[in-house]
């Protein structure tokens, strides 16, 4: 999947968001287990922007649910 940057992100809906949560946190897993398996990453940095990108979605997830109430 790719790195969604924060305009890309602003323009899904709060059910979009979600989706995109979930399957970056699937992918996360898939990279931490290979670590944890005794394999080598493609791309070192690719755990970081995973992380990076599921705390933008949050954070901009809860900008707008705050805006909804």
């Amino acid at each position: 999947m790719a790195i969604l940057r924060s305009e890309e992100i602003n323009d899904l809906t709060l059910e979009e968001m979600e989706e995109r949560v979930l399957d970056l946190r699937n992918e996360l897993l898939r990279e931490r287990s290979m670590i944890a398996s005794g394999g080598v990453p493609e791309n070192p940095g690719r755990i970081n922007e995973i992380r990076r990108t599921i705390a933008r979605i949050l954070t901009i997830k809860k900008q707008k649910e705050g805006v909804k109430k």
